[in-house]
């Protein structure tokens, strides 16, 4: 057991090694320039998911010490330095780190970054204000002990905001399953899981990270010994309800999105 989850790790660190988070749409720059970040910012918050900025507030925690599990290279954790947070990113892959570290030199910002594993960080019990993590503790493979961790060096009162993958959303069921599983064939052969570890993930390597999903539910037990714990729903592209998707009005969309998206968003107090 013990060697197939250091397996898992290994693999994410493949993956996001040779595939950092969001590269592949800054092709067109030169690696590490701030037209390079750039490019990869204004997608993310621009294309794949203009609703961040307002559900996550990047800006609401200025003055706060905040702790990024899963930095990759470095997109959302340099917004929350920019509204004013003393920020520390970690990431169990080393490229992941050098290139945020890289990035906040571009941008003239400080931060910490350290090279650790989310089901066993180094950090004192009761260290930061607030604990982000966005979609990264469904690639670990003990993902419960990794939000223990989250809860350990979260201080009492404080919050942690995670984003784990929705089961229950057209993504899953539309995408994986049906399209996957059932149209192309791929479950007579394949489990729903290594379908996700071979679809899910942008890779240029032909990496198979560890991919879970969870119901609500399941996102509540994992968060129980949190005092209070809010989860929302978001995350739906028009390329996902082909063919209809570019003939819905923009007000459908975002209905589905908040019933049947990707992402489950985890507002937790400790």
């Amino acid at each position: 057991m013990a060697d197939a989850a250091e397996e898992y790790k290994r693999r994410a660190q493949e993956q996001w090694g040779a595939n950092p988070c969001g590269a592949h749409v800054a092709q067109g720059h030169a690696f590490g320039t701030r037209e390079y970040f750039d490019a990869i910012e204004d997608y993310r918050y621009r294309v794949y998911a203009p609703w961040m900025r307002g559900a996550i507030g990047f800006d609401r925690y200025g003055g706060k010490r905040l702790l990024e599990i899963g930095c990759g290279t470095g997109t959302d954790i340099l917004q929350f330095a920019r509204g004013g947070a003393s920020v520390t990113g970690v990431d169990l892959t080393p490229r992941s780190v050098e290139i945020t570290r890289q990035r906040f030199e571009v941008y003239n910002l400080s931060g910490d970054f350290a090279l650790e594993d989310a089901e066993r960080l180094s950090f004192a019990n009761e260290s930061f204000d607030v604990v982000y993590s966005f979609g990264v503790l469904h690639h670990t493979p003990d993902t419960a002990r990794a939000i223990g961790e989250v809860h350990r060096v979260l201080r009492r009162g404080c919050e942690a905001i995670v984003m784990l993958y929705n089961r229950a959303s057209l993504y899953y069921w539309g995408s994986i399953v049906l399209k996957r599983g059932i149209l192309c064939g791929e479950l007579l052969s394949k489990s729903v899981e290594q379908i996700m570890s071979e679809r899910v993930e942008h890779s240029e390597t032909g990496g198979r990270p560890l991919v879970k999903a969870y119901t609500k539910r399941e996102a509540r037990e994992l968060f129980r010994d949190f005092s209070r714990v809010e989860i929302t729903v978001n995350q739906l592209t028009r390329k996902e309800i082909r063919p209809v998707g570019s003939l819905l009005p923009d007000p459908l969309v975002e209905w589905l999105a908040h019933r049947f998206g990707w992402n489950l968003i985890i507002r937790a107090i400790k």
